[in-house]
């Protein structure tokens, strides 16, 4: 007989850390405390146990207090179990409805990493080691609703993401990157920009990245304080940890590095007998007068930069989150400035390496679109996280399992109509008087 039951942290995060395909950091005992502290949810760490207290099945729950004592439970990434086994999803499913129920939930719910589809970076459909077709079939029977598949950024989180294999050879890894970013890491190289790991005293510059991409990407970041908490929480707790990469450039040493360039062209000039060329000489000739020309451009452009912005700027900063055998780029914020130095490519192939020597098998870029039309705005997005060669995967997509079938369609229908509701009044109020006072 399986019986539910509070865990202690410890024994908690070792069964999810080590969980062979559902461990994830957005079920870790740390996320639990992060939602506490800046969501204001309540952290349940609930495991399904045998007869001898070994657990089977376990699940981070997020209680979200609702007016009235109602309340909704969300298991960020699903129950931490193998969904293949029909009998233990449906014996966790009991007991979680009848531990909701007692708490005034009007619904549960569940947003699996269990993967639909997987392309590999040609674009070609990789076989997976089990059918998500009857796992979505077996859910559907066991009264779990679903609420579609979404093809952009509508659900609590991404149905569409890129992960990489870091089990693979770093050369393999590498090969699999688009030809413009393999040119783009090598500039960088050359430019001698940097990446490095930063501390608790970087947060605020992570910050102002952050706030410039929300801006140029239009969408909803976060405060300062926001940040600093996952970071405190994430690197202070045993079992995740949290990294900041921060991509610089030095222009002191970028435009040494390219003056170094402009003398090495003018040393291949220098030895050239320029009464006495061959066609082929000629032709190098022109291309090493063109180089020499670009190259006093960007040296020229540099000087300029070093007088506008100083010698060291930040242009990237990101955060990645390790949680058992995975890490995830949770947030990357870049300038708008010297983006000809191409730091940012840099800097993920950086934590890709870093990622690859501290042992991370899967390297996930969290979040990207399914729907590739031209028009969609974050197209921009996938196409920049599809240059580092993962695969292209696509998730079973969100659940509810209703409690209460009432308060989940004023929750759910009702309320978000009325707020529409108020929003379109508000702005019909405002356009009036506006027009009204002209």
């Amino acid at each position: 007989m399986l019986k539910l039951k509070k865990l202690e942290k410890k024994i908690y995060d070792e069964f999810v850390r080590n969980h062979p395909s559902k461990s994830h950091f957005l079920q870790s005992s740390a996320w639990g405390e992060f939602a506490k502290v800046k969501k204001h949810l309540t952290p349940y760490y609930l495991g399904l146990v045998d007869e001898e207290e070994q657990v089977v099945a376990a699940t981070l729950l997020l209680q979200k207090h609702l007016p009235l004592n109602f309340c909704y439970f969300y298991a960020p990434r699903g129950f931490v179990l193998n969904y293949e086994n029909k009998k233990l999803i449906q014996t966790m499913t009991e007991k979680i409805v009848n531990f909701a129920k007692s708490k005034k939930a009007i619904f549960i719910k569940i947003d699996p990493d269990i993967i639909k589809r997987k392309e590999n970076y040609l674009g070609e459909e990789q076989k997976l080691t089990y059918n998500p077709e009857e796992i979505y079939k077996n859910l559907k029977e066991l009264g779990w609703k679903h609420l579609g598949f979404t093809k952009n950024f509508e659900t609590m989180q991404p149905r569409y993401t890129f992960r990489i294999d870091l089990e693979k050879p770093l050369e393999e890894i590498e090969s699999h990157f688009s030809k413009t970013t393999k040119q783009r890491i090598a500039k960088a190289i050359k430019l001698e920009t940097e990446v490095s790991i930063g501390t608790k005293k970087e947060v605020p510059e992570f910050y102002h990245l952050m706030t410039l991409t929300e801006t140029r990407k239009d969408f909803v970041s976060y405060n300062e304080d926001y940040y600093e908490t996952l970071y405190e929480i994430m690197t202070g707790d045993p079992y995740a940890n949290a990294t900041l990469f921060l991509g610089k450039v030095h222009l002191n040493k970028t435009i040494k590095a390219l003056e170094k360039t402009l003398k090495n062209i003018n040393d291949q000039i220098s030895i050239m007998p320029i009464d006495s060329l061959s066609k082929s000489a000629k032709n190098k000739l022109t291309e090493l007068t063109k180089q020499k020309e670009n190259t006093m451009k960007e040296i020229n452009k540099f000087k300029d930069y070093k007088q506008q912005y100083g010698n060291t700027v930040t242009l990237s900063a990101h955060m990645i989150i390790e949680y058992g055998d995975k890490a995830w780029v949770l947030y990357a914020g870049n300038h708008n400035i010297l983006t000809e130095t191409y730091v940012n490519y840099y800097t993920y192939s950086e934590h890709i390496k870093y990622c690859k020597e501290k042992g991370i098998k899967i390297y996930d870029q969290f979040g990207t679109i399914g729907d590739l039309s031209s028009d969609n705005p974050r197209l921009g997005l996938h196409e920049f996280k599809k240059k580092f060669g993962g695969d292209y995967i696509e998730f079973l997509g969100e659940w509810d399992f209703v409690t209460n079938k009432l308060m989940y369609f004023v929750f759910t229908k009702l309320v978000p109509f009325y707020r529409n509701h108020i929003r379109k009044k508000s702005k019909k109020e405002i356009d009036h008087e506006v027009n009204g006072n002209k």
